[in-house]
């Protein structure tokens, strides 16, 4: 029979486990929580074949069983984040025990404390903005002398045309600022994200702004508001906002 170790989520506090009864983790194994000075780590067994320092080692290079693990690993934290305050967890940290387990919540104690401080009440948005995918129209051999423009005069229209952009570019910049400013003071915190791939995300525009916010719970109708009014004030750009996540923009233990 293979050897089993804890496999840790995220840690949360004041949450009785019952709330979390009937939620699963990896491989469909039950939820525990481990207690231990006022924390609890939320944990499942996993078997060290697979999660064992080797195995992992090589399993994390195979991206079909990564993506399973991170799906599962989500949500479990999703579960957590709908019943209290949630640190999540680096993606496969384990421990061999429950005494690792506590052991970990002693050598974390503090900064778990200011994390969940931090969360408590809150909850996470994220708000996206893209500009319209703009066609250009390729450029052909024989635009030029040949075409009935003179060489001074396709310049001169090129370099029209760069600055029309730049004029367009530098004004979708400036909404995205003004939208990020006005969504930041309807916040606790903020933070802007590198943007995503267009093919994370599928859409064809450019990616202005990636940011996440930490709402107070009853704030989000106003902050959903907030959102609505800079949607309505600038048509011309796609404004996305989606939540609540778990707060992972705010609450991601740094581990070492």
């Amino acid at each position: 029979m293979s050897e089993l170790a804890r496999y840790l989520y995220a840690i949360t506090r004041n949450v009785e486990p019952s709330r979390l009864a009937g939620a699963i983790g990896l491989g469909g194994g039950s939820l525990e929580m481990v207690s231990h000075r006022g924390l609890a780590a939320v944990v499942s067994d996993v078997s060290l074949d697979e999660y064992g320092e080797d195995a992992l080692r090589q399993n994390l290079e195979r991206l079909e069983w990564l993506e399973t693990v991170a799906r599962a690993h989500d949500a479990v934290i999703r579960e957590v984040a709908a019943v209290g305050p949630v640190a999540p967890l680096r993606l496969a940290t384990i421990c061999l025990d429950d005494d690792g387990v506590r052991h970990r919540l002693d050598e974390w104690h503090f900064a778990l404390e200011q994390v969940l401080d931090r969360v408590e009440g809150r909850e996470e948005w994220s708000v996206k903005l893209f500009t319209p995918q703009v066609h250009r129209e390729p450029e052909r051999a024989d635009v030029g002398a040949g075409a009935g423009l003179g060489g001074a005069e396709y310049l001169r229209r090129k370099k029209a045309a760069t600055q029309a952009r730049e004029v367009v570019e530098e004004e979708a910049s400036r909404i995205a600022h003004e939208v990020h400013a006005a969504l930041a003071v309807e916040s606790v915190a903020s933070r802007q994200l590198p943007a995503q791939d267009p093919r994370l995300t599928g859409h064809a525009g450019t990616m202005l702004l990636n940011s996440a916010y930490l709402v107070e719970a009853d704030e989000v109708p106003r902050f959903a508001s907030r959102v609505q009014a800079m949607v309505e004030q600038h048509p011309s750009i796609e404004i996305s906002c989606t939540g609540p996540w778990p707060p992972y923009s705010f609450a991601m233990l740094e581990q070492r």
